[in-house]
């Protein structure tokens, strides 16, 4: 089985090592593809120096400027594709994601048939650490407005820390995922949902990055609010068939 993890990243050079490294250390043979938007930070130059340590398993793509998350993984799905990948992760570079939890994604996928395995911060409760109050409600009430809107089971719907298998890429047209910010990460999942493919949540402890500068903004819940109901209006005229 062949594993890779993408991860976006834009002025992380506080973090994109020690995630590499650790995520090396993990007692599974993950490989990494970094995704990097010119950060005027030198994300770049870090990653480059490390692909020497890691030759066989640290890879970059390079883009030429800050162009959105969404087009980043596409960018990132379609290189794992390419390159014969069976598990397709997404990660954050900043550590609210726990590198041991690929583990356990990667399990839920192999073990417990999930075709979608998501990081749940709100599986068992509201699993979120070093987030202010007001973050906290705005997102879980988020995912609950998406539930709402489109039927979804799935209770962290903007949950971005996620284990696909090859198939479920496979079969979801990317000219059809229109959303850039972090709403995309709904729509790969209602689009996921609506093939028909097992999506499956696995609980996490989410904690807010210690070092960095968050990439949230209010223009991001705006396109999630208001596009989460064209999306779903638009489903009404689609047909979700493997081809």
């Amino acid at each position: 089985m062949k594993n890779v993890i993408i991860i976006p990243t834009y002025n992380e050079q506080e973090n994109i090592e020690r995630m590499i490294r650790r995520v090396f250390t993990l007692p599974r043979d993950f490989h990494i593809l970094i995704v990097d938007d010119n950060s005027p930070d030198g994300t770049a130059s870090i990653v480059k120096r490390l692909q020497d340590v890691y030759p066989d398993r640290l890879f970059m793509l390079e883009r030429s400027g800050k162009q959105g998350l969404g087009t980043a993984y596409i960018a990132g799905f379609e290189w794992a594709l390419e390159q014969g990948y069976d598990y397709i992760f997404e990660m954050d570079a900043d550590f609210s994601h726990n590198p041991d939890d690929l583990i356990r994604l990667h399990d839920a996928c192999v073990n417990d048939r999930a075709d979608l395995a998501i990081g749940s911060r709100y599986i068992t409760g509201v699993n979120v650490i070093n987030w202010p109050m007001s973050r906290v409600l705005m997102s879980y009430c988020a995912s609950k407005y998406v539930r709402w809107v489109t039927r979804m089971k799935v209770r962290d719907t903007t949950a971005g820390f996620k284990c696909y298998r090859r198939k479920v890429l496979e079969t979801i047209p990317f000219e059809r995922i229109h959303f850039k910010g972090y709403a995309f990460q709904i729509e790969m999942k209602f689009t996921a949902w609506k093939f028909g493919f097992n999506l499956v949540e696995v609980p996490i402890i989410f904690c807010d990055r210690s070092a960095g500068t968050s990439k949230m903004s209010g223009g991001i819940f705006n396109e999630a609010f208001w596009g989460v109901v064209v999306m779903k209006w638009k489903s009404f005229f689609r047909k979700y068939r493997a081809e």
